[in-house]
């Protein structure tokens, strides 16, 4: 197959311009480092608005144009032989959104805030139900004793520890006797669970901005520090080197 030609501009090919782009957005939100400045805001300014055309575009091709433009307009498109009008209504309630631009007309936006809501509260409750309140109930039905079943001694000891850790830390947040006796042990005990999970979460969050940060270095160093500004610095040292 032929090789794609080149799309170039003002001698330049649109890759390297890309390139060139990315990494001065990229050392202008590291400016921030030294202080807030403005080409940080601008680099900022940038990003929020290509996001939201970025967002825009992708929901008009993936939710408006299939869903309410095509089995209005062109029903074959989507496999039906004649315009389905019912989606005029959720195509209704969201023009209503609009009206928060117009002061007089806001309050008609809460009628697809309310559905939305509704909607989404009602589709959501059985699932989170599902995912965090059995499975975590399921998660704690382990079996303690490796005598029984065959399970190691060490995964015993795991199990043991899950299920002391999620009772000691439900007894931590019991508010309806004081925390003394047994239960204030029991508590103390959560406190140290608790500590270690948000550590173990703030490391993780850490180790996701750390990794962000060295795929934009490798970026800088590899894309462009060495193909776009050490290459042809280092040729120009040989050429006048060489003459």
């Amino acid at each position: 197959m032929p090789e794609a030609e080149v799309v170039t501009f003002f001698g330049l090919s649109t890759e390297i311009i890309g390139v060139w782009i990315a990494a001065c957005l990229t050392l202008a939100i590291f400016s921030f480092l030294y202080r807030d400045n403005p080409i940080y805001k601008l680099a900022e300014h940038i990003f929020v608005g290509i996001s939201a055309g970025y967002g825009v575009v992708i929901v008009y091709q993936e939710s408006v144009k299939p869903d309410l433009v095509n089995p209005l307009l062109h029903p074959a498109e989507v496999g039906l032989a004649h315009p389905n009008y019912l989606v005029l209504i959720p195509g209704a309630l969201g023009l209503l959104m609009f009206s928060r631009f117009f002061r007089r007309y806001d309050w008609l936006s809460r009628w697809p805030i309310a559905f939305v809501m509704g909607l989404y509260s009602g589709a959501a409750i059985p699932a989170t139900i599902q995912a965090q309140f059995i499975e975590q109930l399921r998660g704690t039905m382990q079996p303690l004793l490796p005598g029984l079943v065959d399970i190691s001694v060490w995964t015993a000891f795991s199990n043991l520890l899950l299920v002391v850790g999620v009772l000691c830390t439900l007894g931590y947040f019991y508010f309806s006797r004081p925390h003394r006796g047994a239960l204030g042990a029991a508590s103390r005990v959560g406190i140290f669970f608790l500590m270690v999970a948000f550590g173990a979460g703030f490391g993780n969050t850490v180790m996701a901005r750390i990794s962000l940060l060295i795929g934009r270095v490798q970026f800088l160093y590899f894309d462009w520090w060495g193909p776009y500004v050490y290459g042809p610095i280092h040729a120009l040292f040989q050429h006048v080197g060489g003459g």
